[in-house]
């Protein structure tokens, strides 16, 4: 056999094998490293690099290697699933580098990270200013996790006691000019309502790029040709407008009739939709 044709066969084994192991090892061989797991990866793309390119040696004993490493991986991730210490010697444990607005330089320093980096990673976290910063720790990963204080928190609905009911993930319906029927099938909507939605904001449908549909039933586009500009969905917007003027039309009737049961009635009603429309203001006008 041809060298060149030896070294096709090896490399398209090796790549079959490599992707076989990776998969046993799992996604957080990817998402989240470990030291060991690092080096797991290293040597294992090192080895089926030799496997593909030695001709002269036994390929066999490259693969056999391979499963090696591959099984000593396994074997110590089921040794940290089952014991803490075993997860706390291998994979370290996390360091506090921030704590009520003070930089613990002592532990950055142990985690051999300068000053420039640490606010870099808080930067990166939206938090420009120490001081703001309850909590930082460096999780064994490496990534760092920030926590800042109450004040400094975003304002949410629950500050203000509301309650807010959860919102589905929108549907991708467009897709390169091509309608996703089963997402939009998901949504209860059809291409007729599609094609309706692209008239009103007079887009055609191979001009869009992406098109969603969120919670609400509301189309939002993106278009191939940047320099159009795309007129954002008014429903909800709408739909408070026109909730505020039949809360007005209520008080109007109320002040504008002379008989006392009609008079309480549209009071009544005037209370109880604008409670309504308190309790909806946070999904319709944001």
């Amino acid at each position: 056999m041809p060298e060149w044709v030896e070294v096709i066969t090896r490399t398209l084994a090796s790549v079959v094998v490599l992707f076989a192991l990776t998969r046993l090892l799992g996604k957080r061989q990817i998402s989240q490293l470990s030291f060991f797991e690092y080096i797991t990866g290293i040597t294992i793309g090192d080895l089926a690099a030799t496997i593909s390119l030695d001709v002269k040696g036994t390929w066999y004993l490259g693969i056999i290697s391979l499963s090696v490493w591959v099984l000593v991986s396994l074997g110590i991730e089921f040794l940290q699933l089952k014991s803490k210490k075993a997860r706390d010697f291998i994979d370290s444990k996390s360091t506090i580098l921030i704590k009520d607005g003070k930089i613990l330089e002592d532990n950055l320093k142990k985690e051999r990270l300068t000053n420039e980096e640490l606010l870099e990673q808080l930067r990166s976290k939206s938090a420009f200013k120490v001081a703001e910063v309850e909590f930082a720790i460096m999780e064994p990963n490496g990534e760092i996790n920030v926590l800042l204080k109450k004040e400094n928190q975003p304002f949410t609905p629950t500050h203000l006691g509301i309650t807010v009911g959860p919102e589905s993930e929108a549907q991708t319906v467009i897709l390169d000019g091509k309608v996703m029927d089963e997402p939009l099938a998901t949504r209860g909507l059809n291409r007729r309502w599609i094609h309706t939605e692209l008239e009103k904001i007079g887009v055609s449908l191979d001009n869009v790029y992406v098109g969603q549909v969120d919670a609400y039933g509301q189309l939002y586009v993106d278009l191939f040709d940047d320099k159009i500009k795309v007129p954002q969905p008014q429903l909800k917007v709408t739909l408070y407008a026109e909730l505020k003027k039949l809360q007005a039309d209520l008080e109007m009737f109320g002040l504008s009739t002379n008989r006392p049961e009609a008079k309480a009635m549209y009071e009544q009603c005037s209370i109880s939709l604008e409670q309504v429309i308190s309790d909806v203001k946070p999904l319709l006008t944001r």
